[in-house]
């Protein structure tokens, strides 16, 4: 279990640099996605299972699908047709399909040799778990709302165009 850790904190690591580095906004959030699933198989693998689903069901998939809308609402403009097709040439997939199939490999690897649980099944309540994510896993929930906020302060800057006043006494300048 020791390198499946280490092999989903590279992937991790690598994707969130790449996921900094793209000029593309949909790549980005593609390489995003990768970090945010390295992430939850590297809290699955230290045995935090239920911190695991929320960042895969939260981060990965409803704070992403808001990405995509704000991506979409900003309509970027400046891209001829052939620029906007050039992003779906299956070559510029490659590498995050890539690394999440590596993903699904360790997952699939540490969810089939985990040791099968004899003891009764006992219920864990929300305070408990509250508890342990600002505790325990305190530095996780940090470097995802901080990189989370960095997607929104880029989408911001990405965006942001000095418009021209409108005001009407402003008209004659």
């Amino acid at each position: 279990m020791l390198i499946a850790f280490y092999i989903a904190g590279v992937i991790a690591v690598v994707s969130t640099i790449m996921a900094v580095t793209r000029s593309n906004a949909v790549h980005a959030l593609l390489y995003l996605i990768v970090s945010f699933l390295a992430a939850a198989v590297v809290l699955f693998v230290l045995g935090a299972h239920f911190a695991a689903a929320l960042e895969v069901i939260v981060y990965a998939g409803a704070i992403m699908v808001l990405f995509v809308f704000v991506i979409m609402m900003l309509n970027i403009g400046g891209e001829t047709e052939k620029a906007k097709e050039r992003w779906l040439v299956p070559k510029r997939w490659i590498g995050p399909a890539l690394m999440a199939a590596i993903l699904f490999a360790i997952l699939s690897y540490a969810i089939l040799n985990q040791p099968v649980a004899t003891a009764s099944l006992s219920i864990v309540e929300p305070k408990t778990v509250g508890i342990s994510l600002y505790t325990q896993y305190l530095l996780g929930v940090e470097i995802a709302a901080v990189m989370l906020m960095a997607g929104i302060i880029g989408a911001f800057h990405l965006g942001y165009t000095k418009r021209k006043s409108k005001h009407r006494f402003l008209k004659g300048e």
